[in-house]
């Protein structure tokens, strides 16, 4: 098998190390491009077909680690079922699933004559409560000067407090179903009711259609805030004791599983869950990334102490033999590569030149290079490894803005060997 793959491996390289020809006359020879030793000189299309990545040293927590996973959830006070509080018929639906809703936004409207019966009550009541007030002060100034009788006086107390309660009863019903009190004393009666959205969010749900009747407990629709998201991980019995709020947890999201993102830990359960035998961590998510959902399944790690250490990805790493090698972006490899390359076509083909009257012109360096990067591979000591990461300890000290290979090092490597081999041919 590890024969099959080099033997891959070598074909990919010898398609990416092929350069154009400078065919002169002379035989119709073909010049490879080849870099000092320990450099590789790519293309931009070479670079492409590779998908090479370049980037710098990453610092990262390589210590005692923790696994877990879990889902992304909202908290209670995010999350809203919308009813109708008072049963009705569905007269108009205003939103779609998945629209996004701010609060007090019009959901629907239901209608039905149990609304125009209620607003009735309500109206009689409150004008039946201005006379029974009027009559209550007085009998109470009667009373109070030893004219009026006293059952008289507490008749018109009873009848006016029972309708006061009656009044605001009814007023905090009609406020509930967003009815304006104010307007039906004015005698302004609605036959329809709003359904409006308690939160801002994103509706999930939408189960209802035109004309059909809801009753009160029916959930007409879901809303979701997804800007409270949090990650909601669980961790096994034998590792809780390990975990300790405002530690950092790094975590992938299963529809973008190449980004990591960071969580810090604000709150760990009590108690086990009773099949798992673990406990739930809820941490909130340091980064603002667009297009999470509640539910997404999320796979993570935290470190329960702090040692950051200088890392690369294991695909920037290469082993030969006991050693292990990493590449960096090399400009002074790729500037010799250029000025060697130009003296090597001046001395071919200084006679051609001469007899062609330098039919071709004169070459610039700079634009012969433009498009092409030099690699150099350096020796390094390589660490602790953890979730596709590897402590690198420099033998040799590197500039702050060097830039590494971040993957494709296997490529490289290989590709340096067929140069190194045609070299000695």
């Amino acid at each position: 098998m590890k024969t099959k793959i080099f033997i891959a491996f070598i074909a990919i390289a010898s398609l990416m190390s092929c350069n154009s020809s400078n065919n002169k006359g002379h035989e119709g020879e073909e010049h490879e491009e080849h870099g000092a030793e320990g450099v590789v000189v790519l293309k931009k299309n070479q670079r492409e077909a590779l998908n090479l990545k370049l980037g710098s040293f990453l610092m990262r927590n390589l210590t005692t680690v923790v696994k877990t996973n879990g889902q992304l959830e909202v908290p209670p006070s995010s999350s809203a079922d919308v009813t109708a509080i008072i049963g009705g018929n569905v007269k108009s639906i205003k939103v779609f699933h998945g629209d996004k809703v701010s609060k007090g936004q019009l959901l629907a409207v239901l209608e039905h004559p149990d609304y125009i019966i209620l607003q009735e009550q309500f109206s009689e009541v409150a004008n039946k409560l201005e006379y029974l007030e009027k009559e209550y002060e007085r009998q109470q100034e009667l009373f109070e000067n030893n004219v009026g009788a006293g059952k008289d006086y507490q008749q018109a107390k009873s009848e006016y407090n029972t309708a006061k309660a009656k009044y605001a009863g009814l007023k905090s019903r009609l406020q509930m179903i967003n009815l304006s009190p104010d307007k039906i004393e004015e005698g302004i009666i609605s036959n329809t009711v709003n359904i409006i959205a308690p939160i801002n969010g994103f509706v999930n749900d939408v189960n209802i259609k035109v004309g059909t009747y809801v009753d009160a407990k029916d959930k007409l629709f879901a809303i979701t805030d997804n800007s409270e998201m949090h990650a909601d991980f669980m961790i096994y019995e034998k590792d809780v004791h390990l975990v300790k709020e405002g530690q950092k947890v790094h975590f992938t999201v299963s529809n973008r599983p190449d980004e990591e993102l960071t969580a810090t830990v604000f709150a760990i359960g009590k108690e086990f869950e009773a099949n798992s035998r673990a406990v739930h961590i809820h941490a909130d998510i340091n980064e603002k990334v667009s297009g999470l959902i509640s539910g997404m399944y999320i796979s993570g790690h935290l470190h329960t102490d702090k040692k950051y250490t200088r890392t690369l990805p294991n695909d920037a790493i290469v082993k030969e033999g006991t050693k292990s090698y990493i590449f960096i972006q090399d400009n002074e490899a790729l500037e010799e590569h250029g000025h060697d390359e130009h003296a090597e076509e001046n001395g071919n083909h200084v006679e051609e030149e001469s007899h062609e009257g330098h039919e071709h012109g004169d070459v610039d360096d700079d634009d012969a290079n433009d498009d092409k990067m030099a690699f150099k591979m350096i020796e390094v000591i390589t660490g602790l490894k953890d979730d596709g990461y590897t402590e690198i300890h420099l033998i040799d000290s590197l500039p702050e803005n060097t830039k590494v290979v971040m993957n494709a090092a296997y490529y490289l490597l290989a590709d340096m060997g067929k140069e190194e081999t045609e070299h000695d041919h």
